[in-house]
């Protein structure tokens, strides 16, 4: 016998299969998370130096949920969330522009900040989605690869290499677009608002990596599909 006919075969990646209750709600969880951050980004932000946009208070929680659903899922999965969340933004920035053309109530005096609202949600979905797409397909293929390669050991080096290159491509799309519709007109503002967005949504991640590690471990253990294909 050859070597190769000798070798042992290599395990394939363990992923687990949809069907079960965890991951509607996951997705759910994500889709939200992605509608509530594109809604307090229309804010523009300054902390001293640092600028930013409201969407920051939630933001990188979408790529936590992200990290999970490709970990346990598979990027056929997570991509099948990005795009659930990319058409729930749409209609949600529909249902804004509609709501604009409705017949306005004598007693309602609030349609002028209602549309200033909507402008910039539509503005920041399109910024958004994106770099959402951009980021979050990144996140998920990294992810893969490396669990691909290192199997069940290193989950750390999955959660963070994904963090680094998705959250780079998104934040990099994100601000090319976002960044008139908050009002930043000048170059230096754009690379700051480009960069502490990056370092920040990436630190958090870092940060709560305890918490995704407990996540992971948990819908893994309650996956009854959970294992090698």
């Amino acid at each position: 016998m050859t070597a190769e006919q000798t070798a042992e075969p290599q395990p394939h990646a363990a992923f687990a299969q949809v069907g079960s209750a965890y991951y509607p709600v996951l997705v759910a969880v994500f889709t939200a998370l992605v509608i509530v951050s594109n809604l307090t980004a229309t804010k523009g932000v300054a902390f001293g130096p640092i600028i930013t946009d409201g969407g920051f208070i939630v933001f990188p929680l979408t790529y936590v949920i992200g990290d999970v659903l490709s970990e346990v899922y598979g990027f056929k999965a997570a991509r099948r969330a990005i795009f659930t969340g990319f058409a729930m933004n749409i209609l949600a920035a529909l249902a804004l522009w509609v709501t604009i053309y409705l017949p306005t109530a004598d007693f309602y005096e609030n349609q002028e900040h209602f549309e200033n609202i909507a402008r910039g949600y539509t503005g920041l979905i399109i910024a958004g989605l994106a770099g959402f797409i951009v980021g979050q397909t990144l996140n998920a293929w990294v992810v893969v690869r490396i669990k691909e390669r290192t199997k069940e050991k290193h989950l750390w080096a999955r959660l963070i290499g994904s963090t680094f290159v998705g959250q780079l491509g998104d934040t990099v799309v994100f601000c090319a677009i976002a960044a008139s519709v908050i009002g930043i007109t000048t170059v230096g503002d754009f690379l700051t608002y480009t960069a502490q967005g990056w370092l920040y949504k990436t630190a958090i991640e870092i940060v709560v990596l305890p918490i995704t590690y407990r996540v992971i471990a948990y819908i893994k253990r309650r996956e009854p599909t959970y294992g090698a294909v």
